[in-house]
């Protein structure tokens, strides 16, 4: 009895071992991972573009001697401001001065030869009068009294009317040639005058000497095509008015517009300006990938300097109230392909979405979501759609609230 007992007390421990066996056995349930999430809703959102330039003058040119020749006074000198059409030096060229006596002479030796002319004239048309109204009469005296004339006076008498019409045609020729030749004379004239005008240099615009090349006594050659090694009198430049060349890369072309203002800081001074796009190219350039924008900046009083460096801030885009979310929510930004993670009562729905403006932090949904849905931030690595998730609020969103 006492045997049977044991035996049954011995399988009794042997099937609860067992069954604390299989109890260890089974795995405990995994719990589903912990996801940071952000919610879907609006905020303004403003993209500004910075990019560096420096300032550049307005305008800024050599400036060239029109015609060769030693350089007979110069009445600038650098950091000189000058106006438009001031002189800046003038020129000793005896050649063009001599061209402008040889020329003034020819006018006057064309004006005495129209002269002899208009008076050769006169004279042919007296003459061309006289034998017409002699051949006139004598006609009329043959055709009343028939045989009174003798043939041979009346014959003479038309050979000297034609006579006289020839000399008076050869007149008028001589003094329209005479007229042509003063015509010719007087355009040589002219032509001499205004190159000996060149040999006064003056300013192209309103402007600051910014170099000078030439010396009194300079020999200068004329800044034309032919002399490319032409040496320049003094550069000019225009600075009341500077610029700013931009390259504005292709995402923000579509947002450049005239007129646009943009605020300019000034590296080295910290000084904050406006500036206005005035002008840009339409054009991308394949190397860069950038479109060449200029901006006018006025200075007026002349405390910006030509070379100083700046940054442009151009404000291209202002959505005041756009549906957006952080930008580490959107999967395939740069790409053609943009997604999101969406959690709705705990499960994961991978979402395509269509974005719009991009700032630091957030972007702009323009399809794919709307306000109030919850988006997974951060690194999606690991996720799928479908699977189940425990959201917690993210901690920049936790920070805001």
């Amino acid at each position: 009895m006492i045997y049977r007992i044991g035996l049954i007390a011995a399988a009794l421990t042997c099937l609860l071992t067992a069954l604390q066996g299989c109890k260890q056995a089974v795995p405990a349930e995994v719990a589903p991972p912990t996801v940071p999430i952000a919610t879907a809703g609006p905020a303004s959102l403003k993209n500004t573009l910075v990019l560096s330039a420096e300032f550049r003058p307005f305008q800024e040119v050599d400036v060239m001697a029109k015609v060769a020749g030693y350089v007979k006074s110069i009445t600038v000198d650098i950091g000189s401001h000058v106006a438009q059409n001031a002189v800046l030096a003038t020129l000793e060229v005896p050649e063009i001065q001599d061209d402008v006596a040889k020329a003034k002479a020819a006018v006057a030796a064309a004006d005495a030869n129209i002269s002899a002319a208009q008076a050769a004239v006169h004279r042919a048309e007296a003459g061309s009068n006289i034998a017409t109204l002699s051949f006139k009469r004598i006609s009329d005296v043959a055709r009343r009294d028939k045989g009174l004339v003798p043939q041979q006076d009346i014959d003479v008498a038309q050979a000297k009317q034609m006579e006289a019409a020839a000399q008076l045609a050869s007149a008028h020729s001589a003094l329209k040639s005479a007229e042509q030749m003063k015509a010719q004379a007087q355009s040589e004239y002219s032509r001499s005058q205004a190159m000996l005008q060149y040999a006064t240099i003056r300013a192209p615009f309103t402007g600051v000497v910014i170099k000078r090349y030439a010396n009194i006594g300079s020999m200068v050659q004329a800044g034309i095509s032919s002399q490319t090694q032409a040496m320049p009198v003094v550069r000019l430049a225009q600075n009341n008015l500077l610029r700013l060349v931009l390259p504005v890369p292709v995402s923000a072309v579509a947002d450049i517009r005239e007129g646009q203002v943009v605020d300019v800081v000034v590296i080295n001074t910290g000084r904050k300006l406006r500036g206005t796009i005035i002008r840009y190219a339409d054009s991308i350039q394949m190397s860069t990938r950038t479109m060449e924008t200029e901006v006018d900046v006025p200075n007026p009083d002349g405390t910006l300097v030509p070379g100083m460096y700046t940054e442009v801030h151009l404000h291209i885009a202002d959505h005041p109230a756009a549906l957006s979310v952080p930008i580490d929510a959107v999967d395939g930004l740069g790409t053609s392909v943009q997604q999101v993670y969406v959690v709705h009562s705990g499960i994961v729905h991978l979402v395509p979405v269509q974005i719009g403006l991009q700032t630091e932090d957030r972007v702009e949904i323009l399809a794919g979501l709307k306000n109030g849905d919850k988006v997974i931030v951060g690194r999606h690595t690991g996720l799928s759609d479908g699977e189940r998730v425990e959201a917690r609020p993210a901690t920049y969103e936790n920070k805001g609230s």
